[in-house]
C-alpha cells in the first residue's frame, strides 16, 4: 500500500583537468545504468542496438543542425557506433574525451572562420544559390572549403533577411544597401560569434555538455520523457510545477544585442519591492557569495540556473540602467507566487451566463504538508463563478503540458461522484486503480474542456478521464499523446551524482485504453493551426507504444451527451466561418514554406525580399478575420474578483488584457457556442 501511495505522488510532467570529471561520468552512467535497469517502466538491453541508437541521439544531440562536425569528425565516431555497450558495461569512460576535444575543436575553427569574414567583400550578386529543404537533408562539412562557404552564405543571407526584416521598401534598400550592409555585417558577425560561445559556455563548459549529452541520449533511447538533472536543474524542473518558489522575482531575457535584460518583474517579489529594477536592465553580472556569473555571451539558461541555484540565495546585481548609469543592487530570494502557474476564473455572458477557467498547468505546493496546488486553486475560482450563477463551464486546457498527477486526480473527483479515475500499470505488470473516493461533486452543470495539439500528459489524464464518465465534452484538435508518468530519482546516496527524471509507469483510461502515442480525440474537432507540424509523442523517437489493458469491471458514468448533434452545428458553423477558414490557411502557408520547403534561388537582395514579402503579405491578408474577431458576448471579472484586479495599475492592465483576449479568441467563442447549444438541447442535464 505504501508503494501506491507514494507513486501517486509522481510527476506526470576546454579539454583539460579530464581525470576527476571523468571517474564522476563514470559513476554517473554506471548509477543511470542501474536506476534505469531496476526503476524504468521497460529498461532495454544494453546491446549493439542500444548503442546504435544512442550513438545517434548522442551525435544529433552534440550537432544538431550538423553545422559544426565534418565527414572526417563523424568517421573518427563511428568506431563508437557499436563499441557503446561495450563501455557502458565494463565502465570505460574514455571514449567521451574525443567528443570533448573534437566539438571544442570546431566550435574554436568556426569562430575563426567566422572572424575572418570581417575582410571578407561579399558577394550579392547571385553567385551562390541558397537552397531550402527539409532537416533530413542536412549534411555533414566535407571539408574546410566547405566550411566556410557554408558560414559566409550563412552570413549573407541573415544579413539580407534581417535588413528586410528592418525596412520592407525595396527601394530604399537599393539605395541605401552599402551604409546598411556594413552595420548589419559587423553586428552578426559578432552574434555568431557570441552564439558559439554560448554554445561553448553550457553547462559551464563543453566537457559537462558532452558528458550530459550522452547521459541524456542514453536515457532518450528509453524513452523521450526521461531525463538527467543536475541538482539545479531538478530545482528549475520543480519549481516550474510549484505554486510558489524562492526566487529574486526577475525574469530575464536576452536581446537582439546578445544582452541579458530584465523582461518582467513579479509583482510582491523581492525585486519588485526593492525598486530599483526597471524592465529593460541590463544585467551585466550576478555575483553570489561563491561565484560570480559575467553575462557576456551566455545563454538565457545559464542565468535562470545561476539564479535558482540553492546556494545563490543572495546575490549581487550589477546592472546598466538605460540611462547609462551603471549600479549594483543586492537582492535576497523571498517566497514568490509563480505567476505563471494562476488560475483566474471569468464570466462568458449573452443567452446564458457561463464561466470560464484557464488552467496553465497541473503545479502543485510540494512544500505544503496538504500539497495543494492547481485543485485547491480551481476549486477557488469554481466557487466565486458559481456565486454569479453559471449555467455551464469552460475549462481551457490548451498548452498545458501537464505536471502533478496527484493534482490532475483531484481535479478529476471534483466532477464526478467518486469512482474509479484512471490505472497505473508499474514495470513489472502490477496494476493499480486510481479512485476518487469522495463522495459527491462541486460542479454538477454542462463543461466543455477545450484541447490543442500542446495539451499532455496531466491535461490528458483529466481530459481523458472528463470523456470516459460523459462528464464533459471534449473540443479542439488531437492531444500529444503522453500516457506516461515518470518521477525524479537521485543516482546516488547524495545530489553529486545528479538526478534522473525517469518513465517508471504507464497510465490508462478507466475503459482500458490508453492514449499514449494516439493522444485523447476530441469529440468535436476543430481546425488547429498545429495541424501536421509532427509535434505530437507518437512522432518522437522511441515513444512507448500504445496498448490496453482490463478495463474497469464497474464505473458509473452519466447518461450520454447529444455529442452527434453538437457536432453537426459545430460542423456548420465552423465551415461557414471566415476566421476558421483562416486557421486552414495559415496551416497550409505554414506547412508548405517550412516543413515541406523545397526551392531554391539565387542569394540576392531582391530575390530575399520577395520570398519573404511574399510570406508576410500571404501572412497578413489570411490572419485578418482572426485578428479583427470579435465575439458577440460579453466577458468580465466575477464580483468576487472585480474588487481585487482593481488594486493596482498593473493587475488592471494584465485583467483588461486577458479579458479582450478572451473575447477575440475564436476558439473560446465556439467552445462557447457548443456549450450554448448543449444547454439549449438539454438543460437539466
Amino acid at each position: 500500500m505504501h508503494k501506491h501511495i507514494s507513486t501517486f505522488l509522481i510527476l506526470l510532467v576546454c579539454c583539460f583537468g579530464f581525470s576527476q570529471d571523468k571517474n564522476l561520468f563514470c559513476d554517473q552512467l554506471q548509477a543511470l545504468k542501474n536506476v534505469v535497469k531496476n526503476n524504468h517502466y521497460a529498461p532495454k538491453v544494453i546491446n549493439d542496438s542500444l548503442s546504435a541508437n544512442v550513438f545517434d541521439l548522442f551525435l544529433h544531440s552534440l550537432d544538431e543542425d550538423k553545422r559544426l562536425f565534418t565527414y572526417n569528425d563523424v568517421n573518427t565516431f563511428e568506431e563508437d557506433r557499436y563499441n557503446l555497450d561495450d563501455y557502458i558495461n565494463n565502465s570505460t569512460c574514455g571514449f567521451i574525451d574525443k567528443y570533448v576535444t573534437i566539438l571544442t575543436q570546431r566550435i574554436e575553427n568556426s569562430k575563426q572562420v567566422i572572424r575572418a569574414l570581417e575582410n571578407e567583400v561579399f558577394d550579392y550578386s547571385g553567385k551562390d544559390t541558397l537552397r531550402f529543404k527539409s532537416e533530413a537533408t542536412y549534411k555533414y562539412f566535407k571539408n574546410d572549403l566547405a566550411i566556410q562557404k557554408y558560414w559566409s552564405k550563412r552570413m549573407r543571407y541573415n544579413i539580407l533577411y534581417a535588413l528586410v526584416e528592418n525596412d520592407s521598401v525595396l527601394e530604399h534598400l537599393q539605395s541605401n544597401f552599402k551604409t546598411f550592409e556594413s552595420e548589419f555585417k559587423s553586428k552578426f558577425i559578432q552574434k555568431e560569434i557570441c552564439q558559439l560561445e554560448e554554445l561553448k559556455n553550457r553547462l559551464g563548459n563543453v566537457d559537462n555538455f558532452v558528458k550530459e549529452a550522452f547521459l541524456n541520449a542514453y536515457l532518450q533511447y528509453h524513452d523521450p520523457n526521461s531525463l538527467f538533472f543536475t541538482p539545479t536543474e531538478k530545482d528549475i524542473y520543480e519549481n516550474s510545477l510549484s505554486s510558489n518558489q524562492l526566487s529574486f522575482g526577475i525574469i530575464t531575457a536576452k536581446n537582439d544585442n546578445g544582452d541579458i535584460i530584465i523582461a518582467h518583474i513579479t509583482p510582491g517579489s523581492a525585486a519588485f519591492n526593492n525598486g530599483s529594477f526597471e524592465v529593460n536592465d541590463i544585467i551585466k553580472s550576478i555575483k553570489s557569495d561563491t561565484k560570480t556569473l559575467e553575462t557576456y555571451c551566455i545563454s538565457n539558461e545559464d542565468v535562470l540556473a545561476f539564479t535558482s541555484h540553492e546556494d545563490h540565495h543572495t546575490a549581487t546585481f550589477k546592472i546598466k540602467k538605460q540611462n547609462g548609469i551603471v549600479k549594483d543592487v543586492e537582492l535576497t530570494k523571498t517566497e514568490t507566487k509563480i505567476e505563471e502557474n494562476t488560475v483566474d476564473g471569468f464570466i462568458i455572458e449573452s443567452t446564458s451566463k457561463l464561466g470560464y477557467i484557464n488552467i496553465p498547468s497541473f503545479y502543485s505546493d510540494f512544500e505544503s504538508p496538504n500539497g495543494l496546488g492547481l485543485a485547491n486553486d480551481v476549486a477557488k475560482e469554481l466557487y466565486k463563478l458559481q456565486k454569479d450563477k453559471i449555467e455551464g463551464l469552460i475549462i481551457d486546457l490548451r498548452f498545458n503540458g501537464g505536471g502533478s498527477m496527484k493534482e490532475a486526480a483531484d481535479l478529476s473527483g471534483m466532477f464526478i461522484n467518486r469512482g474509479p479515475i484512471s490505472i497505473l500499470k508499474y514495470n513489472n505488470g502490477e496494476t493499480y486503480t486510481i479512485r476518487d473516493i469522495n463522495r459527491g461533486s462541486l460542479f454538477t452543470k454542462p463543461i466543455i474542456i477545450l484541447v490543442n495539439n500542446y495539451s499532455a500528459s496531466a491535461s490528458e489524464f483529466f481530459a481523458a478521464t472528463m470523456q470516459d464518465y460523459n462528464r464533459a465534452i471534449i473540443v479542439g484538435a488531437t492531444t500529444h499523446g503522453k500516457a506516461s508518468a515518470q518521477s525524479i530519482l537521485p543516482l546516488g546516496n547524495d545530489e553529486s551524482l545528479g538526478y534522473s527524471k525517469l518513465t517508471v509507469e504507464k497510465f490508462y483510461r478507466v475503459t482500458g485504453k490508453s492514449h499514449q502515442s494516439v493522444g485523447v480525440i476530441p469529440d468535436i474537432i476543430l481546425p488547429s493551426i498545429y495541424d501536421g507540424f509532427g509535434t505530437q509523442e507518437q512522432y518522437e523517437a522511441f515513444a512507448l507504444q500504445n496498448d490496453s489493458i482490463a478495463a474497469v469491471k464497474k464505473f458509473s458514468k452519466l447518461k450520454p451527451l447529444p455529442i452527434e448533434e453538437l457536432r453537426k452545428k459545430s460542423l456548420l458553423r465552423v465551415a461557414n466561418d471566415a476566421p476558421f477558414k483562416s486557421v486552414k490557411d495559415l496551416n497550409k502557408l505554414i506547412i508548405d514554406n517550412y516543413f515541406n520547403l523545397d526551392t531554391e534561388y539565387l542569394l540576392t537582395l531582391e530575390n530575399v525580399h520577395r520570398e519573404m514579402t511574399n510570406y508576410r503579405t500571404q501572412w497578413e491578408i489570411i490572419n485578418k478575420p482572426i485578428d479583427a474577431n470579435d465575439s458577440d458576448f460579453t466577458v468580465k471579472n466575477s464580483k468576487f474578483t472585480k474588487e481585487l484586479v482593481n488594486y493596482t495599475d498593473t493587475q488592471k492592465a494584465i485583467n483588461e488584457s486577458i479579458i479582450k483576449d478572451i473575447k477575440q479568441d475564436i476558439y473560446i467563442e465556439e467552445a462557447h457556442a457548443i456549450l450554448q447549444d448543449l444547454l439549449d438541447l438539454n438543460p437539466l442535464n
